[in-house]
């Protein structure tokens, strides 16, 4: 597991006074701003986070020490993080996206199909990127009990029991 997890990303400036634009990651968006310090994926910067008004597909927000426009615009694309012991812990059934990044995915005789790449939503539930060995292309490998009924941590695996035709 990750020492340190990805809560949100700046997307822009928002007006002309150096607020960003930020889209969180956090289960509860606005959470987000609770987590600070909110650092740099290096750690050589740290802010902190006061929300001003939500925007479409985020927020619009102030960062400590960006005070200006261009401040702003040079932060595009940053992501932010969090030492995972601000996090809260989690159930049994329930993960955080860093930790299943790169878990090697079997299927339940064992056998090799991947390693998790990433972890995608489009709406409607999580999917697991799977790339490896023998795949010409990256699988989306629907993040269900059915599809997925065991995630090891400690073991750094999945099984998984994809529906016919998959891989």
């Amino acid at each position: 597991m990750t020492e340190r997890v990805c809560v949100g990303a700046v997307t822009g400036a928002f007006g002309v006074r150096g607020e960003v634009r930020l889209k969180s990651f956090c289960a509860d968006p606005a959470d987000i701003a609770g987590y600070a310090p909110l650092t740099t994926e290096d750690g050589t910067r740290s802010f902190t986070l006061k929300i001003t008004r939500s925007v479409k597909n985020g927020f619009a927000g102030r960062l400590s020490g960006i005070a200006t426009k261009e401040q702003a615009d040079d932060l595009r694309g940053l992501r932010l993080f969090v030492d995972r012991s601000q996090l809260p812990s989690l159930p049994d059934d329930e993960f955080y996206h860093a930790d299943l990044m790169g878990l090697l995915v079997v299927d339940t005789g064992g056998r090799e199909l991947g390693r998790v790449k990433s972890v995608q939503n489009h709406g409607a539930s999580d999917l697991l990127e799977i790339h490896g060995p023998g795949l010409k292309s990256t699988v989306f490998l629907p993040f269900t009990q059915e599809a997925v009924p065991t995630v090891d941590l400690s073991a750094g695996r999945i099984v998984a029991d994809p529906p016919d035709g998959l891989f």
